[in-house]
This record gives structure tokens, sequence and C-alpha cells, in this order.
């Protein structure tokens, strides 16, 4: 879930910024997506409201699931999706679509909504599987002291985030 906290942080969305990570049966990562406009276009000449009509980003944004399954260079049967949003119900026939098993997510903010009742209704008719991360486990990332930090405390610190693996801990600390 932390790469799909990441992820989130490149979106230009000022208001929601979504996440989302697909991880493999073994937890390798195969994709990762946030919510922004198109390839092509440019983020500074798209509106960015939540407006009505041509001025209104829903009409132009790829959300982050939809982004995570384009990217995605191989497979996606029997893969998990990690979002830090309950995916709306377009994104859910994609995820449908891709074979992917089962959606981990954090928050579920618009629960009530028509888009995420639709969303749930056609996930549990395809057997889709989906979860909400509940943790109290606090992610900080200070990417301003990483440099001082040592190779030992990397380690200590991203146990938990990464996993065990000492080549990619030695690729992450270089």
């Amino acid at each position: 879930m932390s790469v799909a906290y990441i992820s989130s942080l490149r979106s230009k969305d000022p208001r929601t910024q979504v996440g989302a990570c697909i991880v493999d049966k073994n937890h390798r990562i195969i994709s990762t997506g946030y919510n922004g406009m198109p390839n092509g276009c440019n983020d500074s000449e798209m509106p960015w409201e939540s407006k009505q009509g041509l001025e209104s980003k829903y009409l132009y944004v790829v959300h982050s699931e939809q982004n995570a399954i384009l990217h995605a260079k191989s497979d996606l049967t029997g893969c998990t999706l990690y979002a830090t949003l309950f995916p709306c119900n377009e994104c859910s026939k994609s995820i449908i679509q891709s074979g992917i098993s089962e959606i981990v997510y954090l928050s579920d903010k618009y629960k009530d909504m028509e888009q995420t009742i639709a969303s749930r209704f056609i996930l549990n008719m395809a057997g889709i599987k989906y979860r909400q991360l509940i943790s109290d486990t606090k992610i900080e990332i200070n990417l301003n002291n990483t440099r001082e930090l040592s190779k030992q405390q990397i380690l200590e610190s991203s146990s938990r985030l990464l996993y065990d693996d000492d080549k990619y801990l030695e690729l992450f600390y270089k």
C-alpha cells in the first residue's frame, strides 16, 4: 500500500490524489498509476475543478487504477490491486476485464455514492474480492534526509515497508 500512496503523490489534482499499485501472487510490483490527465495533455492547460460541463475534470482525468492497468506489461490474471481509494464503477469494469482477483483499498469516502454502490455490485457479481486495509501503522517518508541515514537505519525503518531483500534495499539506498 505504501507504493500506491507514493504513486498518489504524483497526481496534480488539488482535491483528491489517488494512487494504485498492482502486484502479482509473489507480491512483485507489476505496475503503478495515479489519477492524472491523459498522455500528451498539458496538466496546466486542463481543468482541475469539480465544475459542470467542459470545465469539469471528471471528463478528462484518467483514474489511478486505469493508469496502472494500462501501463502493465504483463498479464494481470490473479493479481492484487492496492488503491488509496475504493475504485469507481468505471475502474471496476477495467479491473474485472483485466483479470485482477483482489482489491485492497485504504479510503472508502465515497461509499454512499451511486458509482461506488454500482462498483460493489459488479465486483460481487464477478467474484472479485475486496477489503479495506485498516492499520495503525504510521508510514513516514522524509525524502530530505535519506542521504544522511546509514544503510542499517534504512534497513531497520524500511523492513516493514519493503520486503527484506538486500538487493532491492541496496538499489533503494543508492
